[in-house]
């Protein structure tokens, strides 16, 4: 089954690089010009109206997913294809998730790292098995990596856990990397204690 619409989580704020930005202009090409869907947190600032102005200025189709006290907090973007606002946070993840095929992370916040952590958990957990793939811009996310590494050296977490999800320098790199994933999946089993 081919990729058609891919959840990202990133962050509401642009960063102290442009360079986070310019990978979610990136990225929003790649999704534009190979036809997949932009599932996303439905705000206008920063990394995630920046990947959906993107898509969207581009041909693509985009759903923001937005809670209603969020709305006029994150700048609710209403030139999107469809922007849902929903009752909280939970449903907003849940929604993202269950409208997509895989899971893309960007630069983002603790905000960002729990819906990260949130989707690699439930895989873990062997609730999905949808590829997971972080864009380490800069090396942003390779703290995260090292962090779950960790666990598994400590033993809090099985060898498998590090499977979970794809670090990925490249916006270029995404698709396809997506594409593999979802042709190997990993046995969730082994990834659990």
């Amino acid at each position: 089954m081919a990729i058609k619409s891919v959840c990202v989580f990133c962050g509401a704020s642009s960063g102290d690089n442009s360079a986070y930005l310019e990978d979610a202009t990136r990225l929003g090409i790649e999704f534009a010009k190979n036809g997949i869907n932009l599932v996303y947190g439905g705000g206008g600032a920063g990394i995630m109206g920046q990947i959906a102005d993107t898509v969207f200025e581009n041909g693509g189709e985009v759903i923001g997913i937005i809670p209603d006290y969020l709305r006029s907090r994150e700048l609710g973007h209403e030139k999107i294809s469809r922007l849902e606002v929903v009752k909280n946070m939970h449903e907003r993840k849940k929604r993202m998730f269950d409208l997509a095929d895989g899971i893309v992370v960007l630069p983002g916040g603790v905000g960002t790292l729990e819906e990260a952590l949130e989707v690699i958990t439930w895989k873990q957990l062997g609730m999905h098995n949808k590829p997971v793939a972080i864009l380490n811009t800069l090396g942003y996310w390779t703290k995260l990596d090292e962090l779950i590494v960790s666990t598994i050296k400590h033993k809090f977490a099985a060898p498998p856990t590090g499977d979970l999800y794809e670090m990925v320098d490249r916006p270029n790199e995404i698709i396809e990397t997506l594409e593999l994933s979802q042709q190997n999946p990993v046995d969730t089993d082994l990834a659990r204690l």
